[in-house]
């Protein structure tokens, strides 16, 4: 009896020698109380933030995506599977096994005269039917630090749902102002076209009448052949874009998805708020501040595999050399007991492991501050280009009007022999290239406003939190 319990005192004393546990590196990102940017305000509900865009078609376009695309479907099915492994570790009961056996054997007597040289045989059949039941006590908390790590991998996995949604919204928002955009260049393209054909009509009239030389008809030629492969390479990106928004939609990519004719107008700034709203408003930061609560949950695992372990068992059964025996109160045997286990051999395997635990939760932090750090860049970024664009744009449509005059000024001045042909091709020129730029600012600033509703968390509305015990 001493020596049953000197064994369980050397375990206890083995377990007590514990890996310090290292310091978490790096150091809290620092938050002003307001944007560098000069953005503030207040936000305000605002659900399906793509709608602001004001165009019907785009928003079916993305409720079609949330409910019909594949990688978000995939997405689904990973918090379900997170969910069910977390339901089953909540609900830990002790294991219980029963088992029903059956045998049959003979014994052969060899070399024992029974008379006439006969072996003698002897039969037996033995029916058995057992029950046992274990159960690990949870003295250190090893296993409550498992079921809540779980818990922790539902609500990533819930936060990378709400994410995934939101990055889908803002690539199909994309997608589909890429297609408008490049309806919108083949139409001024085909504008120009119509407009360099009769410069090169006119060429080569004059040509033909000796006022204009070979090289004037063969320049404006040049201009004409540059915009009709402009015109062709709008056509490339066009189908290009509306292949990439069938795939996101879920459809098959068929090219033939028709996009809107004119970019749309923007709506007014959004409010971004402060900084440190930011913090509870982004799902994939709440996504990697359940994984670092999970990895911490780890090291309290791995601590708690060096401690003992206590487990109480308990098992009855009954056999018979008859079926209907098994039942019989005279046949019944029962059991119970409890053992310790403390691993001794494998110590430095489940110290290093320790450490790794601490390195890995130590990566998670840095990792999610890294991530804190991108998001503020991101939404500084993007507050950023809002003035930037918006005064690029300014600046194109004001040279587009001023190109327009120039080119009539051109070919008026050209009608009347004071401007040579060289300069109504080269007004001509910056005049198509002016306006095909400032519809391309236009995207940008489309591109630049998804990308701030994304990057301040989408519409500005909690995700729904998951129940638990349902489906979420």
């Amino acid at each position: 009896m001493m020596q049953y319990f000197s064994a369980i005192l050397l375990a206890f004393s083995v377990a007590g020698c514990r890996v310090p546990l290292p310091e978490q590196p790096g150091q809290p990102i620092s938050m002003p109380a307001q944007w560098a940017s000069g953005s503030g305000g207040t936000n305000v509900i605002s659900s399906d933030w793509w709608s602001q865009f004001g165009d019907a078609r785009l928003s079916r376009l993305v409720h079609e995506a949330l409910a019909h695309n594949i990688n978000l479907q995939a997405t689904a099915t990973r918090l379900d599977q997170a969910v069910l492994y977390a339901d089953a570790e909540q609900n830990r009961i002790p294991a219980l096994d029963v088992s029903l056996n059956t045998s049959k054997q003979q014994s052969n007597f060899i070399g024992m005269p029974f008379g006439d040289g006969g072996v003698l045989k002897s039969r037996y059949t033995s029916h058995g039917l057992n029950l046992g039941t274990s159960w690990e006590v949870d003295v250190w908390g090893r296993i409550k630090a498992g079921e809540k790590r779980t818990i922790t991998d539902v609500q990533a996995a819930h936060a990378d749902l709400w994410a995934a949604r939101q990055s889908l919204a803002a690539q199909v928002v994309k997608a589909w102002i890429g297609l408008v955009e490049a309806n919108e260049q083949i139409d001024l393209a085909r504008t120009n076209i119509v407009i360099l054909e009769n410069t090169v009509k006119q060429a080569a009239l004059r040509h033909s009448l000796g006022v204009n030389g070979a090289l004037d008809v063969q320049l404006a030629e040049v201009n004409l052949a540059t915009v009709r492969a402009l015109s062709e390479q709008w056509r490339a990106a066009h189908a290009q874009q509306c292949r990439r928004l069938e795939a996101l939609l879920g459809r098959y990519p068929s090219g033939t998805l028709q996009g809107g004719r004119t970019l749309p107008e923007l709506m007014p700034p959004v409010p971004a708020g402060v900084p440190s709203e930011l913090l509870q408003r982004r799902p994939d930061i709440a996504a990697s501040m359940a994984r670092v609560r999970g990895a911490r949950y780890r090291v309290e695992e791995a601590q708690g595999e060096l401690l003992p372990k206590l487990n109480l068992t308990a098992s009855t059964g009954s056999t018979s050399d008859a079926l209907q025996g098994l039942l019989n109160n005279n046949h019944l045997v029962w059991s119970l007991g409890s053992n310790i286990t403390q691993p001794i051999l494998k110590g430095r395997k489940l110290r290093n492991n320790v450490l790794l635990q601490h390195s890995l939760a130590a990566e998670a932090v840095l990792r999610h501050r890294q991530l804190v750090l991108g998001a503020f860049a991101e939404v500084e970024s993007s507050l950023a280009n809002e003035g930037l664009l918006q005064k690029r744009e300014h600046e194109l449509s004001d040279a587009a009007v001023k190109a327009s005059r120039a080119l009539e000024l051109a070919e008026h001045r050209y009608r009347r022999g004071l401007t040579p042909f060289v300069t109504v091709l080269e007004t001509q020129r910056r005049y198509t290239e002016t306006r095909s730029q400032r519809v391309s600012v236009r995207r940008l600033r489309l591109e630049n406003r998804a990308n701030l509703h994304l990057a301040l968390g989408g519409d500005f509305l909690e995700p729904t939190p998951v129940v638990w015990g349902s489906k979420p």
